[in-house]
């Protein structure tokens, strides 16, 4: 019984003794070593790519936010904008050369793949048409400087009635993600953007329109306005968003009873909303402090508290008996 055990397993462990000992070995302790160091040294080379690259961002964010300035500067969003395209296209590169190697090693015969890569070559040019447009387009937004990380845009998209507009959070080749205000994120093919509306690129602007009654001496509404525009920059909070003191630009348009004025002002990139909002604050209050009736005040009635509306109530019926 022992025996025929044993018999049993020398049979068995003869196949694969065999195959061991014969030309796999060596093919093992050459080119399966060079393969597997081929391919431990790509990932390795891949994720150095993706650490330099994230770095680089690290670095640029640390940056903008130990500097005193509000806003990126237009070079901090390109160079970002690069280093997130370098590191993608420096993994591709990797991944070809692994490939080419690996055939060198396999002993692949290029010249063998010429026919049948130019067949799928070609069916791949019709089936990757929208790919290759992608990526030309997202080279040309890059190099042209449309807009880079932190941007506020507006993007229209072809075949769509829809546009998408946000927050540039990453501008690669093939697509660009947006962070609308809602918090949704956009990923649009750099292919399909028709137009792009850029609302932070050096500078922007903030417009304010002020309707007041057509009754109002306007003589004296535009010199309220013309005072809080020289004195806009020493507001504590307006002045950091303004470039220059703001404009009154007049008379925008006449309506039945309102007549709506105008005024603009220059301000950092991406914070014309918000020095609009501080701007209208100050022109409500200045109005205010001067008598003038804006529709604001017609459209909203005074708010008076429960219990000051109660006495009122009853001084009146005091009052009347």
């Amino acid at each position: 019984m022992t025996t025929d055990k044993a018999g049993f397993l020398v049979a068995t462990a003869q196949p694969w003794r065999d195959f061991w000992t014969s030309g796999f070995r060596g093919w093992l302790l050459t080119s399966g070593i060079h393969i597997a160091l081929l391919l431990i040294g790509a990932v390795l080379a891949a994720r150095f790519v993706t650490w330099v690259a994230q770095k680089v961002s690290e670095r640029l964010d640390v940056g903008f936010a130990e500097s005193d300035a509000l806003v990126r500067s237009e070079a901090t969003k390109h160079r970002q904008a690069v280093a997130s395209v370098i590191s993608w296209v420096s993994v591709v590169l990797i991944a070809i050369v692994v490939a080419v190697q690996l055939a060198d090693i396999l002993n692949i015969s290029v010249k063998g793949l010429v026919a049948p890569a130019t067949v799928i070559g070609a069916a791949l040019g019709f089936g990757a048409q929208q790919l290759v447009k992608d990526m030309l387009a997202g080279f040309f937004i890059i190099v042209e400087k449309q807009y880079g990380f932190g941007d506020l845009v507006q993007l229209t998209i072809g075949g769509s009635t829809n546009d998408a507009a946000g927050t540039v959070e990453n501008v690669t080749l093939r697509v660009t993600r947006l962070r609308s205000p809602d918090g949704e994120v956009f990923t649009v093919p750099n292919g399909r953007v028709v137009k792009s509306i850029n609302l932070s690129k050096d500078w922007a602007r903030a417009v304010v329109d002020i309707p007041v009654q057509n009754t109002a001496d306007l003589n004296l509404v535009n010199d309220v306005l013309r005072q809080e525009c020289e004195h806009a920059l020493d507001d504590e909070v307006l002045g950091e968003l303004l470039l220059d003191a703001p404009t009154v630009m007049g008379v925008e348009s006449i309506e039945v009873d309102t007549v709506t004025l105008r005024l603009v002002a220059r301000t950092l990139p991406g914070k014309q909303f918000e020095a609009g909002r501080q701007l209208r604050v100050l022109v409500i209050r200045a109005l205010g402090r001067a008598g003038v009736v804006t529709k604001a005040d017609t459209s909203v009635g005074a708010i008076v508290h429960p219990a000051t509306a109660v006495g009122a109530e009853d001084e009146s019926q005091g009052a009347v008996r």
